[in-house]
């Protein structure tokens, strides 16, 4: 079972949201184990209707179970878009998703009847397509050899096509992948400017001495 909505598409609005004590990065994939009423019935109403939901990280707050109070979630978050749906077994769903657009929140969340938190949102527009510099290409080579690694696994670290050459892109998988604290993950995946974004991407690798030269 599978959907998917196109890009740019406009969300519905409220939209609904996940929150997660996770940073969604545009162009990443998600893995969503689903098992809660309302969130079932939030993947069945996104594939009949073809549309995206929220993902939005948690400051305070649990990821499952029922909850009266509002949770502290970050104002700006990312469209999931559903890539692929597996039921694993009665009431339990894999979802693969994959992140798109950012958007950010208008108003309080507010909780439906059926524990489904929603919210007016305005969507941001997506990174400009900028080449990295000439200074931060030893973190673009750094990046490219972890991929080949983990390739040489079996394994595929991040959705095709790969594109290394878009400043933004390679920004965003490191912040996938290096162990950064969620507060500066989400300053950073919140950045409008992807140039600036690697930059400081490439200053931490270079304190970490993960990338030389």
């Amino acid at each position: 079972m599978t959907g998917a909505v196109p890009d740019g598409a406009a969300p519905v609005s409220p939209l609904p949201l996940f929150p997660l004590r996770l940073v969604l990065f545009p162009g990443a994939v998600l893995g969503l184990k689903v098992f809660e009423a309302r969130y079932l019935d939030l993947v069945s109403d996104c594939l009949r209707s073809r549309q995206p939901f929220g993902v939005i990280c948690l400051r305070q707050g649990a990821e499952a179970g029922p909850s009266k109070k509002t949770p502290a979630m970050e104002s700006v978050g990312v469209l999931a878009h559903i890539d692929e749906v597996d039921a694993e077994q009665p009431g339990i769903l894999r979802v693969q998703c994959s992140g798109r657009q950012r958007f950010r929140v208008k108003e309080t969340p507010v909780q439906r009847d059926n524990g489904l938190w929603v919210v007016p949102v305005d969507l941001l527009p997506p990174d400009p397509l900028r080449a990295p510099g000439p200074a931060v290409l030893p973190t673009v080579t750094a990046l490219a050899e972890a991929i080949k690694k983990l390739q040489e696994r079996e394994a595929e670290p991040f959705a095709l096509p790969y594109r290394l050459d878009d400043a933004g892109w390679v920004a965003n998988r490191w912040c996938e992948l290096l162990p950064i604290p969620l507060p500066a993950k989400q300053k950073l995946m919140e950045l409008d400017d992807p140039v600036i974004r690697l930059s400081l991407v490439d200053g931490y690798l270079r304190d970490k001495k993960v990338v030389v030269g």
